[in-house]
């Protein structure tokens, strides 16, 4: 659902959320993104280093009338940010700041941020509240990934921490845990392989969630796919289409607890998990026309 606010952005009060760990999040960046902010005569009036800075919530927001909580960072980041800042009625504009950057592209495009910035110059705004994922976890607003799949969530961060032995045991551990780990399936759906998947994705799109199981026959596919995994780009992985549903239910057959990326974040899953589609209750500023479509 994508509606038009016609508030003078000149008139308000702009803050940015960064995190430095984020892909492309380098100081320089930053610098271009404020930059980007002044040329179009927008009211930059604090930077916020996430995480060593808490996100700002609803009350903090309100009580300094804040009109626009820019945020430039990963999905993850955004997620963080957009939780902390619940029941708020401001404007969110979210900034690829990260490693895929799904949200960002799902309602600017594939496009840099501080081309995301100019595009505001003018004052009027184009909101939406596309759909999303509710779990019993959060929100999740670019989608999730469930199964023992998820541990390759500890190879990315011992990447990221360049701890070369770190990487080796984890990329090891990962491969052992993928291939003999408790397999997830989707429960009242007829489709899928019997046996279950090391990882089934849900991503939210317009007319439902989309489902896909992934596995591997041979420890080189698991490998191939956890490269896929770390950058979160599932489609590059061996996978099923598991179709468009109202609600997808997934389930470990052996009563194990199933591990769960939601916007790449890792989260303690149960044996069963029940998501649903839900429109995203912010204002998230949209620089692309029409409606913010299926997530690509």
């Amino acid at each position: 659902m994508t509606k038009t606010r016609s508030d003078h952005l000149t008139t308000q009060k702009v803050w940015l959320v960064c995190n430095a760990a984020s892909g492309s999040n380098s100081a320089e960046a930053v610098e271009a993104v404020t930059a980007a902010f002044t040329d179009v005569g927008l009211d930059l009036q604090r930077t916020i280093q996430f995480p060593d800075e808490a996100a700002p919530d609803a009350d903090l927001l309100e009580r300094e009338r804040v009109g626009m909580l820019a945020v430039f960072g990963g999905d993850g980041t955004v997620h963080a940010a957009m939780k902390q800042a619940a029941g708020w009625d401001g404007l969110v504009l979210v900034l690829p700041g990260g490693t895929m950057n799904m949200l960002s592209k799902r309602i600017h495009g594939d496009v840099p941020a501080q081309d995301i910035v100019a595009r505001l110059a003018g004052g009027k705004v184009h909101c939406t509240r596309p759909m999303v994922v509710r779990t019993q976890h959060g929100i999740a607003l670019t989608g999730l990934l469930a199964g023992p799949g998820a541990i390759w969530n500890e190879v990315r961060e011992a990447l990221r921490s360049v701890d070369l032995l770190e990487v080796v045991a984890t990329t090891q551990q990962a491969i052992r845990y993928s291939t003999n780990g408790p397999k997830v399936l989707c429960q009242e759906v007829d489709c899928g392989r019997e046996e279950g998947y090391a990882a089934i994705t849900v991503t939210p799109q317009e007319d439902g969630l989309e489902a896909n199981g992934y596995y591997a026959e041979t420890l080189g596919d698991y490998a191939g796919q956890g490269i896929a995994l770390l950058n979160r780009n599932f489609r590059d992985g061996p996978h099923d289409e598991l179709g468009r549903h109202g609600k997808v239910r997934l389930f470990c057959p052996e009563g194990e607890p199933m591990g769960l990326l939601i916007d790449g974040e890792p989260f303690n899953g149960g044996s069963e998990e029940l998501f649903e589609p839900v429109p995203c209750d912010m204002n998230l500023v949209t620089t692309v026309q029409g409606n913010a479509g299926d997530a690509r």
